[in-house]
């Protein structure tokens, strides 16, 4: 009955096709299509199939959220109690954000000439990567090695053969087409001449990098920054000891990426570009890029995806050298997931409000929480009435607080908080029919909406602090899971700790800006136009 395939508007992944306009008043506005955006796919998927895809990153993606801030908080503590050396600084970064678990893609071009790539983008993680190839002089040593041993032992092989000169003519040729072929689809920074690479000596690798787990491993100091998350090769005599203490430390805490997906590689700096809509080009300079080169794929990661734009903060990230250049903000509107595949939203960088949003747009306290974006919420009330919610699970110094999220689909709130929502929104549908499909599993309450109307549904506040207010409509709470089906929107985190998230279909029909200059978010209703 609710497996019927349909045209694609439900899932929320985005596909960012990235239109610059013209930097002016406004600032850099990039037009963001919709994944299944009628310009990229005319095909039909299972609604009930995307629901659970959703919810699936979803789940994984909280994990790791609530795993890296119980580790920063640990790292902290550490970092209070004791003196650390720069290279005892362990705190990696999870990286379930990274391989694939954000729901939005760009296009933009790596390098000079530019090479172009989809990249995942995720306001959840400050790193930005790309698929890579690493040219062989920048090959860890003992790869090295092993490569000159097969070459000469090759070499010894093929001595004395008549055919030696013209077998050795034929074999570079077919090394010249495979190294070629290496560079379709992934990027090769030794074809850019603006990349350079981040050596392992350095106090930017040692130090700077050490929260993206780059390696203490440093063979000689013009050695390439190396990182590997995923920890799946480590500890098997080709790191040292502390990198091989970092993987075990991760390990032991529980914290193994779920579905086993990992990525090494290098560390540089390159520019990032994409082509305006007037014909010129934009660009932003020295940009820390991650280089991945050896990736075991999970669940989360698509294939098709050239790597990570993170749009988290951190210093010489994307949003960090953006704002640089066009301003210390950026703003983003998501439209309404159910909208017409041919309608777009939109992500601006830098620039001003329109006359009416200034005159609309309320703001509360902006907390920066590397990468996250983080607000104070002190209370939640819905149909008028405060709900009896513990204030420590708001506050970020007790192990709580809450963020908005851009790669998280459905709102979740640690269970002191989820219970009494739960409670107040389910009293006015104590009429309808329940649905217990196994399907809809991950949310707690599912009804036949014929005859529903919004109506009859509280509105659901958020209330942050300074007295600034976000009221999303019902749809964004009570949403269409499936053909006559609605369920409730949000979902609890078990315990009584953690970070609770604003997914980003409570989002929806909002613009939201991040102003670093005001340390505010502000938001407004919005048709995204």
């Amino acid at each position: 009955m609710f497996n019927g395939s349909i045209f694609v508007t439900f899932t929320l992944t985005l596909t960012l096709l990235l239109f610059f306009l013209p930097a002016g008043i406004h600032g850099t506005t990039i037009e963001l299509l919709h994944r299944h955006n009628e310009q990229f796919t005319s095909g039909q998927l299972d609604r009930v199939e995307a629901f659970k895809g959703f919810v699936l990153r979803d789940n994984m993606r909280r994990q790791q959220i609530n795993q890296r801030l119980g580790i920063q908080l640990s790292y902290d503590k550490r970092r209070r109690d004791t003196e650390m050396e720069p290279s005892e600084v362990e705190m990696p970064m999870l990286t379930g954000r990274d391989l694939g678990i954000g729901e939005y893609f760009v296009q933009v071009k790596v390098g000079t000439p530019g090479q172009q790539f989809w990249l995942a983008a995720d306001t959840g993680s400050e790193f930005t990567w790309f698929n890579s190839v690493m040219r062989e002089k920048h090959r860890p040593q003992h790869k090295r090695q092993k490569k000159k041993r097969l070459r000469r032992a090759k070499k010894h092989h093929l001595k004395g053969s008549k055919n030696h000169t013209r077998t050795k003519k034929k074999k570079s040729h077919k090394k010249r087409s495979e190294k070629s072929d290496l560079c379709d689809g992934v990027f090769c920074p030794h074809k850019s001449r603006t990349f350079h690479t981040i050596t392992c000596a350095s106090r930017k690798c040692k130090v700077d990098l050490s929260d993206l787990f780059s390696l203490t491993r440093c063979p000689k100091p013009s050695d390439p920054c190396l990182y590997d998350i995923g920890w799946e090769e480590w500890g098997n005599g080709v790191g040292n000891e502390q990198d091989e203490m970092k993987v075990a430390s991760f390990q032991d805490g529980g914290l193994n990426y779920a579905d086993g997906s990992s990525a090494t590689g290098f560390f540089g700096t390159d520019t990032i570009s994409v082509d305006l809509l007037n014909g010129k080009n934009g660009k932003l300079d020295n940009i820390t890029i991650g280089c991945t080169t050896t990736m075991l794929d999970g669940v989360n990661f698509n294939e098709e995806t050239g790597g990570i734009l993170g749009l988290g903060y951190a210093k010489d990230s994307f949003i960090d050298i953006a704002g640089r250049k066009y301003g210390s903000q950026f703003s983003y509107c998501l439209v309404d997931h159910l909208s017409h595949r041919n309608v777009p939203s939109y992500l601006t960088l830098g620039g001003h409000l329109k006359a009416k949003l200034l005159t609309e747009i309320k703001r509360t306290e902006l907390i920066l929480f590397p990468p996250f974006y983080g607000v104070t919420v002190v209370g939640i009330s819905i149909g008028n009435e405060m709900l009896k919610i513990p204030p420590e699970v708001w506050d970020f110094n007790t192990e709580g607080g809450t963020i908005i999220d851009s790669g998280t689909t459905l709102t979740a709130l640690l269970y002191p908080a989820y219970e009494p929502v739960y409670e107040a929104l389910t009293k006015p549908l104590a009429s309808v029919k329940r649905v217990t499909e196994e399907d809809f599993g991950a949310l707690d309450f599912c009804f036949e909406d014929e005859g529903f109307d919004d109506i009859v549904m509280p509105r659901l506040v958020f209330h942050f602090e300074g007295g600034a207010r976000f009221e999303p409509p019902v749809k964004s709470y009570i949403i269409d899971v499936a053909p006559q089906v609605k369920c409730i929107g949000i979902v609890p985190i078990v315990g009584d700790s953690g970070l609770s998230v604003i997914g980003n279909i409570m989002q929806q029909d909002h613009l939201w800006e991040f102003d670093f200059a005001r340390n505010t978010v502000g938001f407004a209703p919005s048709m995204c136009n």
